[in-house]
């Protein structure tokens, strides 16, 4: 792909893409488990977790993370619908880009009560569980994606939820190194 200056530089100041050149990529597009690449590339990526995994940041092992993943798509495929807390009802419209944007999670973020998991876990049964709840997030598609606000960003489109959703395993697939 060619780039060039449009007037020295676009509108904005940005680089520009010619269209005759093939155009650009999926600037500004977030991967998402409604795509199929990406739910192979997710669970490729789980495939590379072992018990012995050590996390780069954080507090869980990688069964608790697992767990603590699959918690989060049993929210985003409407199986457990939590409250929406209150500093969410106050901050997330000045936040709620964050959920879907293109720039990473910050390691370390606030995670919620409902959503520690603590104690041992069967690491076995939490690959193959996450592996279930993201192959069927996938499959039902946005009209199985919950309608249920998020518990601190509020209402969200499906797209939102699935681009989140990726986000947040791309996280903690990052936090153990793969």
């Amino acid at each position: 792909m060619s780039i060039h200056r449009h007037g020295g530089l676009g509108r904005h100041g940005l680089l520009q893409c010619r269209p005759e050149s093939g155009g650009c990529p999926r600037l500004g597009e977030m991967k998402n488990l409604f795509e199929l690449e990406t739910v192979d590339e997710v669970v490729s990526r789980i495939d590379k977790l072992t018990p012995s995994s050590q996390r780069q940041w954080g507090k869980m092992d990688a069964a608790q993370m697992m767990a603590h993943c699959s918690i989060t798509l049993d929210i985003a495929s409407g199986r457990l619908n939590l409250p929406r807390i209150f500093l969410g009802r106050l901050i997330a419209p000045f936040f709620k880009s964050i959920y879907t944007n293109e720039k990473p999670f910050q390691k370390n973020g606030p995670t919620g009560k409902e959503l520690v998991v603590n104690g041992q876990r069967d690491f076995a049964r939490e690959r193959e569980q996450l592996t279930v709840k993201i192959r069927q997030f996938h499959e039902g598609g946005e009209s199985r994606c919950t309608r249920h606000p998020h518990p601190f960003f509020g209402p969200l489109t499906p797209q939102a939820w699935s681009r989140g959703m990726y986000k947040h395993l791309d996280h903690h697939l990052r936090q153990f190194g793969c």
